[in-house]
């Protein structure tokens, strides 16, 4: 038996996240939703959700005591970025005028701009990037097992993840600019879609990473 905790730091609709891994994990296994950086820290496998403004995810990860929890995770043990939760991996994010972030990599979160240009027909892109994108995989990794390149997944958000190490991109997204939809080392994986609104796909990736062991391959 294994246990999988989903941070819970005040911000995001936790309850899809968890009866989607619910649903998808190991039946042997506990799913629990927690704002106890113990219990974070004492998962065998961690998800960290989020939505909103970097500014506030930061204030609310300090403010429950989580923000060493977070980057001791990220550490140590499998574990699933998703939306915000994948920004703020980065060291600084343009949202809300310069938001410093968790610095567990090098790298900016950058604003889309007012209207991208759509690269197809130059017609203007609408911000915040809202629907279904295909994302497109840059090497193999065993959360893409099973998920075809170029699948669709659901995006919500109007910033990007743009890494300074390009060998963390894990999988890349075309809106206005080709942006990095996954970052991926080690015991790591982030990804800016909702799996959980993902439908096939995205269960396929949250089943994947209920049985990663870490390893990137």
């Amino acid at each position: 038996m294994a246990d999988l905790a989903i941070i819970d730091y005040g911000m995001g609709n936790l309850r899809s996240v968890a009866n989607a891994l619910r649903h998808v994990a190991p039946a042997q296994d506990r799913v629990v939703v927690t704002s106890d950086p113990d219990v974070v820290l004492a998962a065998d496998r961690v998800v960290f959700p989020g939505q909103g403004a970097a500014r506030d995810c930061m204030h609310e990860l300090r403010a429950y005591g989580l923000e060493d929890a977070v980057r001791e995770a990220a550490r140590t043990r499998p574990f699933l970025g998703v939306c915000m939760g994948m920004q703020v991996l980065l060291e600084h994010s343009e949202e809300n005028g310069g938001t410093p972030c968790l610095g567990v990599y090098a790298g900016e979160v950058r604003y889309f701009g007012a209207a991208p240009l759509d690269p197809a027909n130059g017609g203007r892109l609408k911000v915040p990037h809202m629907g279904w994108n295909r994302v497109e995989p840059s090497h193999p990794h065993p959360l893409w097992e099973g998920i075809e390149p170029g699948a669709r997944f659901y995006f919500v958000h109007s910033y990007y993840a743009d890494p300074a190490d390009a060998a963390l991109v894990a999988a890349t997204t075309d809106y206005g600019v080709r942006f990095c939809s996954a970052l991926a080392r080690d015991n790591v994986f982030a990804i800016q879609c909702h799996p959980e609104k993902s439908a096939e796909a995205g269960l396929r990736l949250l089943a994947n990473f209920a049985r990663w062991d870490g390893v990137a391959g």
